[in-house]
């Protein structure tokens, strides 16, 4: 009884006064050769370190923490085994550095889920302590937070963020920065509007910035309005070409064009994860809330006017708009394209990679937990372009990290085969991975719906409606796992086919772009009100930045004529169309952007603004 008693006090005394420190991986000084992964906040609630080095270890993540009490703590890093879902071998292993001291444990292993992993135990005196990620593997091992702690084991919650939340007020708020928010921001701003750019990349451009690499497709610049496209002009790159070298995609072009409109307001590294509905206004968001991706510090976007841009239409989602994901049947729409029952499969995300020439002959390793190839089923290439696609029948929204982890293991299981097993070896002998994206390239989510659901038969009739705005070009692109592959990978392919249904250039209805039950809410991008149908020639990133100019132009009508934007098509219909005739460009010449515009149907006139043919 003396015993038992005597082993409670110590652990009582081991809680009552033990010391904890946590530290949020994203917040260390020094990340090295990792790199700050935010796509998935969302899911696993925030984000974290990544060792993306391509097979080769990256330079150690550094930070220093204050450790309040000296005494022996006990270690631990907040982690997964991302290859976990397709066997037990871990691919991202690393190791945690104390006080210089590298502990034992290969962390990243296990469980494929998020959890606390024990990393060793040290001995502290009390002060400042260098802390260090160690990575063994450059397999993109992962990291969210480091716990050190005198406790038996880390906390069961996180320690809630402490920054102090700032408020940031705007005319329009629009949150998602690829080309569709941007190019809305800049005609929002160049009309008037005091505009906050929320994005939650340190980059501009989404899929068209050096960290996805996907080149701009489309036509612009014709129609009954000519203009629309001249924001784009501004901002996309002279060059085109999917999975190339960084500098073809002009990051910094974009970047400096925003930054030149002194009515935007730039927030970059801004992850919107909370929205707030209009006190004493039924359906209206009053603000919305980012948090930094890198700081944590959170601030309070609000404004009369909201534009979702997020791709995956976060905004609207929080905000408890009508949308839509996956396949509608055909008896729903009337679609002779859409599939006979409704379904959740929805067109993939795809990890590009390219490979590069070397002098001398280089190795790639062939390690357990890799997918199994051989000369059958295996994918003789250089790159992996657009049809390097995974997660048609998966939840591209919740189950996305699994998405873009199995988009990198076959892109290095598949390279380690051809490396090392293949019959063309020779041929590969001398190239390696110059890059692989771990940013995955999405293409379907959420579907906001709005007064209007573009839909198949609005195309290829060509019923042309009053709020006729900017022209889409592209064929109705449907993307597809592609027969072999599936047949090989069966519950996981991982390339895709498509296919390609010309049609006239179509001008997509005003009426697509805001959404129907949240009344101040507009949407531009991939998020917009269509069927999944249309999505197929809608969803390319010239028509939609044309989209957002229009957005702009209709924002600043709301603001001028005192309205919401279902009113603009009510009542204000004329003076959008003076707008996008005018357009928002600054007419100074753009570098030719002839690449990757598609093909369209010759010789339909365009009606642009007349009545509805039906």
């Amino acid at each position: 009884m003396k015993k038992s008693l005597t082993v409670l006090c110590l652990l009582l005394a081991t809680y009552c006064f033990a010391s904890t420190v946590v530290v949020e991986a994203e917040r260390f000084a020094n990340l090295g050769g990792w790199v700050n992964d935010s796509q998935f906040m969302d899911q696993m609630g925030s984000p974290f370190l990544l060792a993306h080095g391509l097979g080769q270890p990256v330079a150690d993540a550094t930070t220093t923490v204050d450790v309040t009490e000296s005494g022996t703590y006990s270690v631990f890093a907040y982690t997964r085994n991302w290859t976990a879902p397709w066997g037990t071998e871990a691919a991202g292993l690393f190791r945690v550095k104390v006080n210089e001291v590298e502990l034992p444990v290969n962390l990243g292993t296990g469980s494929g889920e998020w959890r606390w992993q024990f990393a060793g135990k040290v001995s502290l005196a009390a002060g400042r302590i260098p802390v260090a990620l160690h990575d063994l593997t450059g397999f993109d091992g992962r990291c969210d937070a480091l716990c050190l702690t005198t406790e038996l084991r880390p906390p069961a919650e996180r320690p809630k963020a402490t920054a102090p939340v700032r408020k940031v007020e705007a005319d329009f708020v629009v949150v998602g920065g690829g080309i569709a928010g941007t190019c809305a921001a800049i005609s929002a701003a160049r009309l008037g509007l005091k505009v906050a750019l929320v994005q939650d990349r340190p980059l501009l451009g989404g899929m068209n910035s050096s960290e996805t690499r996907v080149h701009l497709g489309g036509y612009q610049n014709l129609g009954a309005y000519p203009r629309l496209g001249d924001g784009v002009a501004e901002i996309g790159p002279a060059k085109g070409g999917n999975a190339q070298p960084a500098g073809r995609y002009e990051d910094q072009r974009k970047l400096d064009v925003v930054a030149a409109e002194k009515n935007i307001a730039l927030f970059l590294n801004t992850r919107v994860q909370r929205v707030a509905m209009k006190e004493g206004a039924a359906h209206a968001i009053g603000s919305v809330f980012g948090v930094n991706t890198v700081s944590g510090e959170v601030t309070e976007f609000a404004a009369p006017l909201f534009l979702d841009s997020t791709g995956d239409g976060n905004v609207g989602y929080l905000a408890g708009a009508d949308f839509r994901m996956g396949r509608e049947s055909r008896a729903e729409t009337g679609e002779e394209m859409a599939p006979d029952e409704a379904d959740k499969m929805t067109m993939g995300a795809s990890v590009q990679w390219y490979t590069k020439e070397d002098k001398e002959p280089t190795a790639f390793p062939a390690l357990p937990w890799m997918i199994a190839f051989n000369e059958q089923n295996c994918e003789h290439a250089l790159r992996g372009d657009w049809d390097w696609e995974t997660g048609m029948m998966r939840d591209q929204i919740a189950e996305s990290e699994r998405i873009r982890d199995y988009g990198m293991l076959v892109a290095y299981s598949n390279w380690s085969y051809l490396k090392n097993r293949s019959s063309k070896k020779s041929a590969y002998a001398k190239r390696s991975f110059a890059w692989v994206a771990y940013v995955a390239g999405k293409r379907e989510s959420r579907r906001l719906l709005g007064d209007h659901i573009l839909c198949q038969q609005d195309i290829f009739d060509y019923k042309i409606y009053p709020d006729a705005t900017c022209c889409t070009t592209w064929a109705i692109d449907l993307h597809y796992p592609m027969p072999k592959n599936t047949k090989n990978y069966e519950g996981e392919p991982f390339r895709s086919i498509c296919t390609h249904n010309a049609h006239h250039a179509y001008p997509v209805p005003y009426r697509c772009f805001y959404s129907r039950n949240v009344v101040n809410l507009f949407m531009a991008g991939r998020d917009i009100s269509v069927t999944h149908v249309a999505l197929g020639t809608v969803r390319v990133m010239r028509t939609l930045g044309m989209m957002g100019e229009v957005v702009g132009m209709a924002a600043s009508l709301c603001k001028r004529q005192g309205c919401l934007p279902r009113g603009v098509y009510e009542s204000h219909l004329d003076e959008l169309k003076q707008l996008m005739k005018k357009g928002v460009g600054t007419g100074k010449p753009q570098p030719p952007q002839t690449y990757n515009r598609g093909s369209m149907l010759p010789g339909a006139p365009h009606r642009g603004g007349g009545k509805d043919s039906k």
